[in-house]
């Protein structure tokens, strides 16, 4: 991968797991400028000071977890003319059914129009490895220490297809140092049940986050969360239709990191992202934000605090 001359000009603050200022959230990289879930995407969010970088794995036919938003490569890779008959019946390419090695002969691409242009330089699809080992190198070299902040994408899906992603994961975490209650990693997923298998049954005690789209939380669902995961990661609306949800998930000993903040996707009820910010930080009071913009989150959240 070619990143060079994205990294200049890192003086970025040391971050805890546990900081006392909200934390900023590299939504699949700084997605908003690069390409999501590619290393440039990855090492483009640290040097713009993000406190944890997020990336969403998969599992491929052979058993590697690689970075990819969805369980399917067709809204952000070339897979359709690479191999263009290798769908479903339902038209779609899952990465399930490729090989590491056929992944990466693909080149990936913008989801969206209005970003970065399609077709321009030269982009893959990474390993969870290979993500780790950018950002753990980045804090070695640097000497910051940045967190990871990966989403398990459909466990009960991949068990189905024969490809449970639990154990695999454990391991990897394992081998590169975060299954300690202090490592610089939350693990989020919308599944309670491998949130609660990777405390109970596999020994990783790192923060874990229940991640939520819709719906009203009572203090009982909210106590019931408490027990296998650190924080919730809840829909920005969500919050907004229950001002009190954080204050009560704060009294439940849960942090509350909501998504997504973009620059190009405002609700109409806000002039601009900032005044978005601003209203999550000053008002909601809530402990981080999930965003494809970490420049503009980070500055925004100093200006907060000062």
């Amino acid at each position: 991968m070619r990143i060079t001359g994205i990294l200049l000009g890192m003086g970025i603050m040391a971050t805890n797991v546990i900081a006392e200022s909200p934390v900023v959230i590299a939504h699949r990289g700084a997605s908003g400028y690069l390409p999501e879930h590619t290393l440039e995407a990855y090492a483009t969010a640290y040097a713009m000071g993000a406190d944890y970088i997020e990336p969403d794995v998969v599992r491929t036919k052979d058993g590697h977890f690689i970075c990819l938003h969805d369980i399917h490569l067709d809204a952000t890779t070339n897979v359709e003319t690479a191999f263009p008959d290798r769908a479903r019946e339902d038209g779609r390419y899952y990465a399930a059914d490729f090989s590491l090695a056929e992944i990466n002969t693909l080149r990936a691409e913008e989801r969206l129009n209005n970003r970065f242009p399609k077709g321009h330089s030269s982009f893959e699809v990474p390993t969870f490895r290979e993500m780790i080992e950018l950002v753990q190198g980045l804090n070695e070299s640097t000497g910051n220490r940045i967190g990871i902040y990966p989403e398990l994408k459909q466990p009960s899906w991949h068990a189905k297809e024969g490809l449970p992603m639990e154990e695999a994961f454990v391991a990897i975490l394992k081998e590169y140092g975060y299954m300690d209650r202090d490592s610089l990693i939350y693990i989020q997923c919308f599944e309670a049940e491998p949130l609660q298998k990777l405390r109970d049954e596999l020994g990783c005690r790192a923060p874990r986050i229940f991640l939520m789209g819709a719906g009203k939380l009572s203090d009982e669902k909210l106590h019931e969360i408490a027990r296998y995961a650190e924080g919730i990661g809840p829909s920005k609306q969500m919050i907004e239709s229950d001002p009190g949800l954080v204050e009560r998930a704060h009294q439940n000993g849960l942090r509350v990191h909501p998504y997504t903040f973009r620059v190009d996707q405002v609700p109409s009820k806000y002039p601009d992202v900032e005044a978005e910010l601003r209203t999550f930080f000053r008002v909601y009071r809530v402990d981080g934000v999930f965003t494809d913009f970490v420049d503009v989150a980070k500055r925004v959240r100093d200006e907060a605090e000062n």
